[in-house]
């Protein structure tokens, strides 16, 4: 039996996402997402933020750096994946990443209205779009 790799997160974004374009016209999208939980100690009100980092790839990458900003709430399922790097001064490093595979806006339709005409039409007052890597 294969194991199972699955994440999923609701969360604020901590800045803009950056968008890169590799070689063949690839698009990857990364930013960092905020959880946070809340809970009680001795009596008070703790409240604990994760940070995590998020890429997207290709059409779902594209779509997400244009709709989605620092602060709005999301909501990603993907995978886990860590990989390594060698930094400037050649030590190799490692990262661990959500590699998303869809994601949905969270929210009321006027948290998305940076320019309207790019969003989709939705009725009510709520705004919430699915988007899936396997769409694009």
């Amino acid at each position: 039996m294969s194991g199972i790799n699955k994440v999923i997160l609701v969360g604020h974004l901590g800045k803009d996402p950056e968008v890169r374009n590799l070689e063949g016209g690839v698009s990857v999208t990364s930013f960092p997402l905020a959880t946070s939980e809340t809970f009680n100690k001795d009596g008070k009100k703790v409240e604990q933020t994760e940070w995590h980092n998020i890429v997207m790839w290709r059409g779902l990458a594209e779509v997400a750096a244009r709709f989605l900003s620092k602060g709005k709430l999301v909501y990603i399922e993907g995978k886990l994946r860590t990989r390594s790097f060698e930094d400037k001064e050649g030590i190799k490093k490692y990262t661990t990443e959500i590699v998303a595979e869809n994601f949905t806006m969270l929210g009321r339709k006027s948290d998305f209205e940076t320019e309207p005409s790019k969003l989709p039409s939705k009725n009510g007052d709520s705004f919430i779009d699915h988007l899936n890597a396997e769409d694009y």
